[in-house]
């Protein structure tokens, strides 16, 4: 059977993460202008033949959330009219997913929009990582990839922390992702009963476990503000935890997240690259960053080649 060519995009949310990829697939970045007209309207030109293409599209949630989603809709838009083959957008962190449900009266459910959006624009795969909700895949009437973060933050914490561990959940929501963890490691498991007062504000209350005399590694997601970070550190050196690390899918990093990271307990924040730093943020030494671009390289190939991911998914959580 007759291979197609395999190409790869990106905007401009995270250009290292698609260039990392592209070299581990030893194949050149595709060649595509994305910038703005003089009013803001996001302008787009593939510079590339793409007729009968494989076609993958590197395109994450940074900041600015919105340019980046848009520049991604309209690059999906210009693959299908230049006769793409087949589209796959490649989201490392998939925006507005933490609206996933209506929990109050007139409220959205912006993940389902943006899924709406997605597909509509005529992209024929997903590639994400870390969901913030696994059922997000269903919102989808495309098939749908979600990655995990276990085999890049797992070697991680094997190589750098005790064995004396225990992984903590800061929700009720992670504690599968949290079981997970700690049974491959041979850790314990802590629970941190928390209270959301607000939108991005957060009170840790208590703690469900034994963490007292350990190495605690606080196990989410993604961080936002650190709201949740820096207040689960503090309740579990009050409990008498021996130290507190975090490991992270997202570094998402707004707002006050850097100065609330910079005075917890928190000894290390691990993330992936999933969202690129800023400048801020890089300067932080308490932040390592991890690479997922061997995973979504890995992942990219076995999509092309029409063969299974499954050997990918090191922790089914």
């Amino acid at each position: 059977m007759a291979m197609y060519g395999l190409k790869i995009f990106t905007g401009n949310s995270n250009p290292e993460l698609a260039r990392k990829i592209c070299e581990n697939l030893d194949i050149p970045l595709g060649r595509a202008l994305v910038s703005t007209f003089s009013d803001g309207e996001i302008r787009v030109e593939i510079q590339e033949n793409v007729r009968g293409a494989d076609v993958f599209v590197v395109q994450s949630g940074a900041h600015p959330v919105n340019d980046h989603l848009v520049e991604l809709l309209v690059m999906i838009d210009a693959l299908k009219r230049a006769s793409a083959r087949r589209i796959t957008a490649v989201m490392p962190y998939y925006s507005y997913a933490r609206q996933d449900r209506k929990n109050k009266p007139r409220v959205p459910i912006t993940a389902r929009l943006v899924a709406d959006l997605i597909s509509r624009a005529g992209a024929d795969r997903i590639l994400t990582m870390d969901l913030h909700a696994g059922q997000i895949q269903g919102f989808f009437d495309i098939p749908v990839d979600n990655l995990y973060a276990s085999p890049v933050l797992l070697p991680y914490i094997r190589e750098h922390f005790d064995h004396d561990l225990v992984i903590v959940s800061p929700d009720a929501g992670g504690v599968p992702r949290a079981r997970a963890y700690a049974s491959r490691l041979n850790a314990g498991l802590a629970l941190i009963d928390k209270r959301r007062a607000d939108v991005n504000k957060a009170e840790a209350m208590n703690i469900i476990g034994d963490v007292a005399g350990k190495t605690a590694i606080i196990l989410d997601d993604m961080v936002d503000t650190a709201g949740t970070l820096k207040e689960a550190a503090k309740t579990l050196i009050e409990r008498g935890a021996r130290s507190v690390h975090a490991c992270v899918t997202h570094a998402v990093l707004s707002g006050p997240a850097i100065e609330r990271i910079e005075e917890s307990p928190i000894e290390t924040l691990v993330v992936t690259d999933t969202l690129p730093l800023t400048p801020k943020a890089a300067l932080c030494p308490k932040i390592k960053v991890v690479s997922a671009s061997r995973l979504f390289s890995e992942a990219i190939r076995s999509i092309h080649n029409e063969d299974s991911i499954s050997s990918l998914f090191e922790i089914q959580h």
